[in-house]
């Protein structure tokens, strides 16, 4: 399971030209599922998404979470993230997980995060969207589990 987290200043989805999704300070995750991803992975990625240490202390050092600078997050799904690029010039999905596969294990990393008392927001699985950020550094990291 991968999460490319970006530390963003606001953030927002909008499908169709309407806003469906947005936050202010937080993480926007792009969210991508692999045939092997599970349960226990997808709560092992959520928990290092919101307890890595990308917002600044006092010091200007990156020391604080998600949850201690009280941020959101906007969760969005990005099947590219699966694609194997190592060879050729054009991306296989073959590593990808199913659609049913990749739709649980989103919404499932939604619900996990809320149950931890983080704000969450999303965007709409599958849907043509288009993403809008400030990105605040820039700070952009690739976790994988």
């Amino acid at each position: 399971m991968i999460a490319l987290i970006q530390r963003v200043k606001q953030a927002k989805v909008d499908v169709y030209g309407q806003t469906i999704g947005a936050i202010d300070k937080g993480l926007l995750v792009l969210l991508g599922v692999e045939r092997e991803d599970d349960q226990a992975k997808m709560e092992k990625l959520a928990t290092k998404v919101m307890s890595y240490r990308v917002f600044s202390d006092e010091d200007g050092k990156m020391n604080l979470n998600l949850k201690q600078v009280g941020g959101s997050l906007l969760v969005v799904s990005q099947f590219t993230l699966a694609a194997d690029t190592g060879r050729g010039l054009r991306p296989s999905f073959s590593g990808a997980g199913t659609p049913e596969q990749a739709k649980q294990l989103y919404q499932a990393f939604v619900d996990y995060c809320a149950a931890q008392g983080v704000p969450v927001q999303t965007g709409e699985f599958a849907a043509d969207m288009q993403v809008s950020l400030i990105n605040d550094g820039p700070v952009t990291f690739n976790l994988q589990v």
